[in-house]
């Protein structure tokens, strides 16, 4: 194999051809995967791309198919919460796993204030990308719109709603979050606080509403003094703790929407004199590194999050590969959650 073509250049398509004995047309066949080849041809094919060293030409057969062989994954939220959660990590470790065997190149796009946005749906105008992951949606972002007016395959994980019509994928946050809950009044706790994600994200409410369920199932009478809207970041965590502790000092359990916010917690509550778990239990969710690094380690809700960012990946370049899909064709996949306990319980 020497990599170059009778001018000293890379070979080309046609060189390729000519060693073969077979027209260009049908050389491109075989290098393009084309069943439409007898075995014959196509063992003669590759071993001229063996022998020249053939290596095709990516872009060009991206623009003749008319696609990019590129997908982003945008997250439309500040860099600071990107880098500060496990929980963006392990989603772009799992989509990295789900493209590693195939030709499609990974776009990052953080897009946590308007500027960004503006630019990002510049460049989805062009058509620059095959198709997108959306990851960390609000309810009232314009992009998953912006992605259907344009035609672009996407996916979701963190649905905006039940209704969501994009494709999706998340974990079953409402069953998470009554595990939590359950363990924590099987432990003898009840004055049993909350602190919620932002809820404007669909996921933070179903896990609010999960709480909610398991207590009243358990016949425990609301108390909206033990609920505090956190942002699923360490400092909302800390200042919800603080809110909690002023209006409800008695409390004795609390479940955190996030692993995060529940390391806020935790010092807030050091701080103030209660242990854990002796006066106060505390679970969180994700079952992140976080969880497992915290003393004492963290129970928590194990969400599959690398699972779900590699079934979402195959879902996007399955959308890809058929072409669009109406609403309701369009797969809505939820996976499932587990509690871990620790000894934050």
């Amino acid at each position: 194999m020497n990599g170059r073509g009778r001018s000293g250049g890379r070979p080309t398509l046609e060189e390729v051809a000519a060693r073969a004995g077979v027209g260009r047309g049908t050389a491109s066949r075989v290098i393009n995967g084309s069943s439409r080849v007898s075995e014959h041809t196509r063992a003669l094919v590759e071993a001229a791309v063996a022998e020249l060293g053939y290596v095709p030409n990516r872009a060009a057969r991206a623009l003749a198919a008319n696609r990019t062989d590129a997908i982003a994954l945008v997250v439309p939220e500040p860099e600071s919460r990107f880098f500060a959660e496990p929980y963006f990590s392990d989603v772009l470790r799992g989509v990295g796993a789900a493209l590693a065997e195939t030709d499609m190149q990974l776009l990052l796009t953080l897009a946590g204030s308007d500027r960004e946005r503006r630019r990002l749906a510049q460049y989805l105008a062009a058509h620059r990308v095959d198709g997108v992951l959306l990851v960390s949606v609000h309810a009232d972002d314009p992009l998953p719109e912006l992605l259907e007016e344009l035609g672009i395959p996407a996916v979701i994980t963190g649905r905006r709603s039940a209704d969501e019509p994009l494709a999706c994928v998340d974990s079953d946050n409402l069953e998470g979050a009554r595990a939590a809950v359950r363990h924590l009044l099987g432990r003898g706790r009840r004055a049993i606080a909350t602190i919620t994600g932002p809820l404007d994200v669909y996921g933070a409410q179903c896990r609010l509403d999960g709480y909610r369920q398991a207590l009243a199932a358990a016949g425990a009478a609301p108390d909206e003094g033990l609920t505090a809207v956190g942002d699923f970041t360490e400092e909302g965590g800390g200042r919800a703790m603080a809110e909690l502790l002023e209006r409800r000092p008695q409390l004795d359990a609390v479940f955190a929407a996030s692993d995060v916010m529940a390391a806020g917690a935790r010092q807030v509550l050091r701080a103030a004199g209660r242990r854990i778990p002796q006066d106060v239990a505390l679970v969180g969710f994700d079952d992140s590194v976080v969880a497992r690094h915290m003393d004492p380690a963290l129970t928590s809700v194990r969400q599959p999050i690398e699972e779900m960012g590699r079934t979402m990946t195959r879902v996007l370049l399955e959308q890809i590969a058929r072409g669009p899909a109406a609403p309701g064709e369009r797969p809505r996949i939820v996976l499932p959650t587990e509690l871990v306990v620790r000894e934050s319980t």
